[in-house]
């Protein structure tokens, strides 16, 4: 199986910091948007641009279910809540509208995020 493809908006700074993050934690491929090919653009939503993306061999997992998806992978703190939480009536729903608030607001989160550069 090859490495997941994390894809994400490199224009934001607080995207960048959040996959630098993801990358020191687990193993992943960081593909920002504006170095998308056609073979993995194609793979993508339309609408592609409006939140990050987990690609895999078999799947594409976007905006909360990405995250979802990453913080599984890599173990990340309370990622077992998203385990227990799936019981839960309307769990994918709220798990959305958690993800477009926070990215509606990654301006604000940029300005206490670093602005780390991803990893060479």
């Amino acid at each position: 199986m090859s490495v997941p493809r994390l894809v994400y908006d490199d224009d934001c700074g607080f995207c960048t910091f959040c996959v630098s993050h993801a990358l020191e934690l687990g193993e992943f491929e960081a593909v920002g948007f504006s170095d998308l090919d056609a073979d993995l653009r194609a793979r993508l939503p339309a609408d592609y641009e409006d939140c990050m993306h987990l690609v895999t061999d078999t799947a594409v997992y976007s905006c909360g279910e990405a995250v979802e998806q990453v913080a599984k992978r890599t173990g990340a703190a309370g990622w077992w809540l998203t385990v227990a939480a799936k019981g839960l009536p309307k769990y994918p729903s709220a798990r959305e509208k958690l993800y477009r608030w926070a990215a509606d607001r990654r301006g604000v989160w940029g300005t206490f995020a670093r602005r780390d550069r991803l990893p060479e």
